[in-house]
């Protein structure tokens, strides 16, 4: 892809994991380029591409590569599970590698190739002290003091997580908005609905900070499992059903293993009248 960039055009990939859509940029081999500017006007499904998160491929700081998140209000993000693995099945593929490492802003992350071209990556141990979530104090992390009582984990970002009866009852958008800037979570929260439907069987759906409802969330499936088994609702290793499909959930003592599809959409390029907008 870098062959491609002018100075007046910028090369991307639009991939997606179960529904859950991002705008790619390649950025190896030279500066970052994105902005808030930018990651907004990509975001735009009407004016401009459209995602549910952007990922920005950067060289590898003691690991093959580095990611940085982008939500679509132009805010960044500290992790994001299915870019991710989206992101390592394209660098497996090109490289022809069968695992790779990825600096992110959650830290060094391991993925590799899985069963049926699945995609797994560790996206770390969860952070289950209310500082490290972050939390504005020290409360029952397994029991806010919320309606609801929702459990709070963090996956390198801040997750809450609501156990209901009935998930297709759940107004996702009205909790999932009015929960997001809780004043308990000083940087805001993505927001998960989960049923437990057995002891390996979870399905969720997410309101994720700064962009909303999604079809799914990688590091929110983690949060649930974590959530789910802390509470004694689930054993480590769980299926979650997202509203885009599926995803396996494995909590090892080197982190949450995550595997799940991904697809590679298409590869196109901004024109240099879009660019010049922003």
């Amino acid at each position: 892809m870098q062959d491609q960039l002018t100075p007046d055009s910028l090369p991307f990939m639009k991939m997606h994991g179960l529904g859950n859509d991002f705008v790619v940029i390649d950025s190896r081999g030279r500066s970052s380029v994105t902005t808030p500017d930018l990651a907004r006007a990509l975001g735009d499904r009407n004016r401009g591409v459209g995602f549910d998160q952007l990922a920005e491929i950067r060289d590898g700081d003691g690991s093959d590569i580095t990611l940085d998140f982008w939500n679509t209000d132009g805010t960044m993000a500290g992790a994001c599970g299915n870019a991710t693995r989206c992101v390592a099945q394209y660098i497996m593929a090109e490289s022809g590698m069968d695992a790779l490492t990825i600096r992110t802003a959650r830290g060094l992350l391991s993925a590799a190739t899985a069963a049926d071209n699945m995609v797994s990556v560790n996206m770390g141990n969860p952070q289950l002290d209310w500082a490290d979530i972050p939390l504005a104090s020290d409360v029952d992390t397994q029991r806010l003091p919320i309606d609801g009582a929702p459990v709070a984990v963090g996956m390198g970002n801040p997750h809450c997580v609501f156990f209901v009866d009935d998930i297709a009852g759940v107004d996702v958008a009205t909790r999932g908005s009015a929960t997001e800037h809780h004043p308990l979570f000083p940087q805001s929260t993505n927001v998960e609905f989960a049923q437990v439907r057995g002891p390996d069987n979870i399905r969720m759906r997410v309101w994720e900070r700064g962009t909303g409802i999604t079809l799914a969330c990688g590091s929110g499936a983690c949060a649930v499992a974590v959530a789910a088994n802390l509470m004694g609702l689930t054993g480590k290793s769980v299926r979650i059903e997202v509203d885009g499909g599926w995803l396996a959930l494995d909590w090892r003592d080197d982190g949450v293993w995550m595997t799940g599809p991904t697809s590679h959409v298409f590869t196109a390029t901004l024109e240099p009248s879009f660019l010049e907008a922003l």
